[in-house]
């Protein structure tokens, strides 16, 4: 192997040996020449098979591979700057262990990175073809057909000396969620350009997270809220410039509404267009409308997971 990559692939991964097994499979078919990348995977303390799947994978000598295992998960970005800091190519390129590269992903990688010096490139992510209609209420998967505005580091690449510059991921701030978002927004403050590749594609798997994780899925997002107090540019995303998400308006309204109909009936209605939004929602998602004071308790979660966040970090969000 290549005493110097062009590019390195950095990717965390905790308790997921099957999927990860995918994605290794998928390095393995790149179009780029093996000796032209290295790959570093973080074990960020997995209690699975993990260890095993990466200890053959290393006796195969299929990849140029390079293992770092901690004995507890630190977290997503903890992880992540262990790995690109270990990496040795002049390009850091980011995904998850739940991906799976196209087999010209690398190659499309390096060349938006090299025509575009200094650049943040941001590419593709779809689910899989064939798993679009399993998509539903207890599932998650991403899909970014477009530049940012979170910049998901499932597929994402980075100049190594605007790593270094940036000193990486805010471990400390962004412990479980918002850390790849930061990361990007900090860049741009800093003056890097962001470029879209469309044919740098990766597949996210459709994972089922079943009804109870689903409502835990959320409480990870607290921190995320302290990248609306860092980069003022994120809160045009943001419903009405304050809420997260519609439906957290429409909740709030419903649940003021429901308090208010005790002394004054009237008042109730204002729980009809929250009421209607979550049916509508849930039929978007695949799912029977039996299921939509399912998607009412979720609402509850994400909207206290919000609160919690804004909170925590001083910020006005809803």
């Amino acid at each position: 192997m290549s005493a110097d990559p062009v590019i390195s692939v950095v990717a965390a991964t905790r308790n997921r040996s099957e999927s990860l097994s995918l994605l290794l499979a998928s390095l393995r078919g790149q179009t780029l020449s093996p000796e032209a990348f290295e790959v570093v995977i973080v074990d960020d303390g997995s209690s699975d098979d993990t260890p095993g799947v990466l200890e053959r994978e290393l006796a195969s000598g299929s990849l140029n591979l390079r293992l770092l295992r901690s004995a507890r998960g630190r977290g997503p970005a903890a992880a992540r700057n262990e790995g690109w800091r270990a990496a040795s190519a002049p390009i850091v390129a980011f995904t998850d262990d739940d991906c799976e590269a196209d087999s010209r992903w690398l190659e499309a990688m390096a060349a938006a990175s090299q025509a575009n010096p200094g650049a943040v490139v941001q590419g593709r992510t779809e689910p899989p073809p064939a798993e679009r209609d399993s998509i539903g209420l207890f599932s998650r998967t991403l899909e970014i057909t477009e530049l940012g505005p979170y910049f998901q580091t499932c597929n994402m690449a980075y100049p190594r000396i605007l790593l270094e510059r940036l000193d990486g991921f805010d471990e400390q701030t962004f412990r479980q969620s918002g850390e790849d978002t930061d990361l990007a927004w900090r860049a741009i403050a800093a003056g890097a350009e962001t470029v879209f590749a469309d044919d740098a594609r990766v597949i996210h798997a459709v994972n089922e997270l079943g009804p109870i994780g689903s409502l835990r899925l959320p409480l990870r997002w607290s921190d995320a809220m302290a990248v609306i107090g860092r980069h003022p540019e994120m809160r045009s995303r943001l419903h009405r410039g304050v809420f997260w998400k519609r439906s957290h308006e429409l909740l709030l309204r419903a649940i003021v509404g429901l308090l208010l109909a005790r002394r004054f009936p009237p008042a109730a209605l204002l729980a009809y267009p929250y009421a209607r939004d979550v049916v509508r929602r849930t039929r978007r998602r695949n799912a029977s409308t039996v299921l939509a004071p399912y998607v009412a308790i979720q609402d509850v979660v994400e909207t206290f997971a919000t609160i919690r966040g804004a909170l925590r970090h001083r910020v006005a969000v809803l």
